[in-house]
């Protein structure tokens, strides 16, 4: 079975029709919502987490929050056993991958993606996803504390970075750092998304080159 993830920048992504882009309703999905990276330190307005659950609901799809703290890898199969998709969901990229690490999730969504379980990211759910997490650290996005993470590894489940939340003032930023990036980077503005099936990456809407 291939492996699917959908990388987003804002939840707004989830307001589209999904039989388009995943061939199926969104409402076939029993999705765990992944919140850590709204407990990260300076994370003050967590407002973007009740907006994603009420996508959610619009979308009449099951949904409930997990938070990884707590939690090891055998808690994790037993849970997500009930689910067939995770939205990862942004805040702190830093206190998310930390989370991630403790609790063997990096282990466990490995294991499940090629079963068909869907992988949904969104800003720092995306970041963590890609190889590194070094875009956190580009000045205009690195705005909390980096929770003692001094490793910048990420889940390696796609061979490029994203960076997020794109718009015109970030150019010229970006124009500088691409090309010392350790991987290819693609541009998501919060209206965007990229869709990886196995080795087939598809981009939806119009792709940014700085």
């Amino acid at each position: 079975m291939e492996k699917t993830l959908l990388l987003i920048s804002s939840s707004s992504f989830l307001e589209n029709d999904f039989t388009e882009i995943l061939g199926k309703p969104f409402r076939e999905y029993k999705i765990a919502h992944i919140i850590n990276g709204s407990k990260g330190k300076g994370v003050n307005d967590l407002s973007y987490l009740e907006r994603t659950r009420e996508r959610f609901k619009k979308q009449d799809c099951y949904f409930e929050d997990l938070d990884l703290d707590g939690k090891n890898a055998n808690e994790l199969r037993s849970i997500l056993k009930n689910f067939n998709a995770v939205f990862v969901n942004g805040g702190s990229t830093f206190y998310l991958l930390k989370s991630i690490r403790k609790s063997g999730f990096d282990e466990v969504i490995k294991e499940l993606l090629p079963q068909g379980f869907l992988y949904m990211g969104a800003s720092a759910g995306s970041y963590v996803a890609c190889p590194t997490i070094e875009m956190a650290l580009w000045e205009h996005q690195d705005i909390y504390d980096h929770s003692g993470i001094t490793d910048f590894t990420g889940m390696n489940l796609v061979p490029f970075l994203v960076t997020v939340h794109y718009n015109p003032e970030y150019k010229e930023l970006l124009k500088e750092k691409i090309p010392n990036a350790s991987c290819p980077v693609r541009i998501l503005t919060d209206e965007q998304a990229i869709l990886v099936k196995d080795e087939e990456i598809k981009f939806f809407g119009e792709e940014i080159k700085v």
